[in-house]
């Protein structure tokens, strides 16, 4: 069996590629009614052009109870830890307590559970939902963000109702909050927190999905979970699949929901549309 650091590293560098799990402990310590306030004033906000959708999904770790989806491309997780039990298995074939069973047995040569708890009593996925719980939010780049035209290009992003999915702020819940079916405390460092990810951590049809349905009902198989934007400083491919290779064409690319919105950046003058990009670039 890989060891804890190989691990590690396989599971960021494929983070890196696709979903960024930096800051991801404070996504957790959001509380479920403040996505649901989110999605609720979505509607009144676009004339009913744009709905996030709030699903509910199993705690891996507290069999029967449920709780908002946040993490995975379909919201199919809750918790960081069945984020993280998942991926062990799916990324990495690595059956754990939470996915105890192989999804093929090609080239097995490790006996099920192969995820065994150390001398603390810790699995690798509790140790690895333990450093994700504990890592900071991506950073901005503060220099381009204190710019005349990256300021300019934050009010063309509002203006333009980028912001309505790609919300800037959202408080996480108070310290003491007991969320995952009773699994884990928010503790000080993730409670009360004001974060900006620029994402509002829901379901929305763009028009780019791929008709699986992971966890939802059978209407969210094109849907997809907005994808926040902190850290896009730090990406050269866009969008899930990641067929964008500019930030222009990914903003073209939102085809369903926000359709109108991104008609709203084309019309744009090419200044304002270059604001709106080093804007994002800062993020």
């Amino acid at each position: 069996m890989p060891s804890t650091d190989e691990i590690y590293e396989r599971y960021l560098a494929r983070a890196i590629r696709e979903m960024n799990t930096l800051g991801d402990g404070f996504v957790e310590a959001i509380d479920d009614s403040s996505l649901i306030t989110i999605a609720h004033g979505q509607p009144s906000q676009s004339k009913g052009v744009i709905a996030g959708q709030v699903i509910q999904v199993p705690v891996l770790e507290v069999p029967g109870q449920t709780r908002v989806g946040r993490f995975g491309w379909k919201n199919q997780h809750s918790s960081l830890l069945s984020f993280v039990g998942d991926a062990y298995l799916n990324e990495m074939g690595v059956t754990n307590r939470l996915r105890p069973t192989d999804s093929t047995s090609v080239c097995k040569t490790q006996p099920d559970i192969e995820d065994k708890p150390d001398d603390l009593g810790m699995a690798n996925i509790d140790h690895f939902t333990q450093f994700i719980r504990g890592t900071k939010v991506p950073p901005r780049d503060t220099v381009l963000a204190a710019s005349a035209d990256a300021q300019a290009g934050q009010h063309v992003f509002e203006t333009i109702g980028c912001n309505i999915c790609h919300v800037e702020s959202i408080t996480t819940a108070a310290p003491g909050t007991v969320i995952n079916g009773g699994a884990f405390t928010v503790p000080d460092a993730l409670g009360n927190k004001v974060i900006h990810p620029f994402g509002d951590f829901l379901l929305h049809d763009v028009g780019t999905g791929d008709h699986i349905v992971q966890g939802g009902p059978p209407e969210t198989a094109s849907k997809l979970r907005t994808a926040p934007l902190w850290g896009l400083r730090t990406k050269a491919r866009f969008m899930h699949d990641l067929e964008s290779l500019t930030l222009t064409d990914a903003i073209k690319r939102h085809r369903g929901e926000a359709q109108h919105v991104a008609h709203r950046f084309q019309n744009l003058t090419a200044e304002e549309q270059q604001q709106l990009i080093t804007f994002l670039k800062s993020l």
